[in-house]
């Protein structure tokens, strides 16, 4: 029970620092998943994106929550619905849109 109770007081990540630029909820990525990952990395590959939420589990890794610029039912990754919000780490990630890279 005490792990738990620890976690429920962790600090929300805001951003995330990839290749020098700080990303935040709304930033645009570039997706480019590591080799070795599954069907839906492939077919994810090089698509623009835009960072819906940034997560971190219990072991510190950080995750990084998308919808694809692309899909008609963007709004529904933003609600959370399976199947239009994927997660990559933030090294699957090239950072886009420099200019308003950061800003909500």
């Amino acid at each position: 029970m005490d792990f738990f109770r620890e976690q429920e007081g962790r600090p929300t990540l805001e951003s995330v620092v990839v290749e020098g630029v700080e990303l935040r909820k709304g930033s645009k990525v570039l997706l480019w998943p590591r080799s070795g990952g599954d069907i839906m990395d492939i077919a994810l590959a090089g698509k623009a994106a835009f960072i819906e939420d940034i997560e971190q589990d219990y072991e510190d890794r950080i995750y990084i929550a998308v919808t694809l610029e692309e899909d008609p039912g963007r709004d529904l990754g933003g609600d959370r619905i399976l199947g239009h919000r994927f997660f990559f780490s933030p090294e699957e990630v090239v950072p886009l849109d420099l200019e308003h890279a950061g800003e909500s």
